[in-house]
């Protein structure tokens, strides 16, 4: 796998804040109605409900949240607006590459909202298909650097066939193919490992360095899109040198 990008090491970060926050429920009860409109109830049968369910449980989500967003998406239950999936596509500043997966039940009004905060924030939204190219669909997994050694991972990994794995100053990254997500996290689960994140991601074939002012600029473009309601993720093919990312973070 070609690349690196600091963008995960920040995405981590939100990530566990988010949680924290309990902001995160919003944004997975949506991918868990909408798993479930397109691939019905039954988890035998439905990998993308299985993974929704379980990060839902990763982020201590209460159970009867979990079966009342499944009951929506599935048609059990009539309540409120139904979900549809929508891809945005476009540049920030500095020609970085941006990917916005949204879940919406107003396509107008997600549509709008985005492209103006493209716009206000120094890029533009572009056509379908002007950026997607260079992303691949990838499972993800994230573990604290306490858990286990560099060595033994690689051990792990290699035997769960993992495609790849990367290490960040306090967690390592663990790819796989999307097929293999949920036999991987079970390897490495039965060897006592604690998962901190499993998911499906989309990772750039190539990055952008960007310098100190781009940086910013990218990093608020992409926190005001973060924070839409109706946006699931965000991806960009950006990376930030260590020693500007540690000015950006002290400031």
């Amino acid at each position: 796998m070609s690349g690196h990008s600091k963008w995960s090491s920040i995405k981590h970060k939100k990530a566990a804040t988010d949680a924290k926050r309990g902001k995160v429920f919003s944004k997975l009860i949506k991918e868990i109605s909408v798993a479930a409109k397109l691939g019905g109830s039954d988890l035998e049968g439905n990998a993308r409900l299985r993974l929704a369910i379980q990060k839902a449980k990763d982020c201590n989500m209460p159970s009867d949240n979990i079966k009342r967003a499944i009951q929506k998406g599935s048609g059990e239950l009539c309540e409120g607006a139904a979900f549809e999936e929508v891809m945005y596509e476009g540049y920030g500043p500095g020609g970085v590459a941006i990917l916005v997966e949204a879940m919406t039940d107003n396509k107008n009004r997600t549509t709008s909202n985005i492209r103006s905060t493209f716009s206000k924030r120094g890029g533009n939204l572009g056509e379908s298909g002007c950026v997607s190219w260079i992303f691949n669909k990838k499972g993800y997994i994230t573990i604290n650097k306490n858990e286990i050694s560099e060595e033994a991972l690689l051990d792990v990994a290699t035997e769960a066939e993992a495609e790849d794995y990367k290490v960040e100053s306090d967690f390592y990254e663990v790819y796989t193919e999307v097929s293999k997500l949920e036999t991987v996290r079970k390897v490495l689960e039965d060897k006592g490992i604690k998962i901190e994140t499993a998911n499906l991601t989309m990772i750039p074939q190539n990055f952008i360095n960007v310098d100190k002012k781009t940086a910013e600029q990218l990093l608020k473009l992409i926190e005001y899109l973060d924070d839409d309601d109706d946006v699931q993720q965000v991806y960009a093919n950006f990376d930030i040198p260590d020693e500007i990312l540690k000015e950006i973070e002290e400031t």
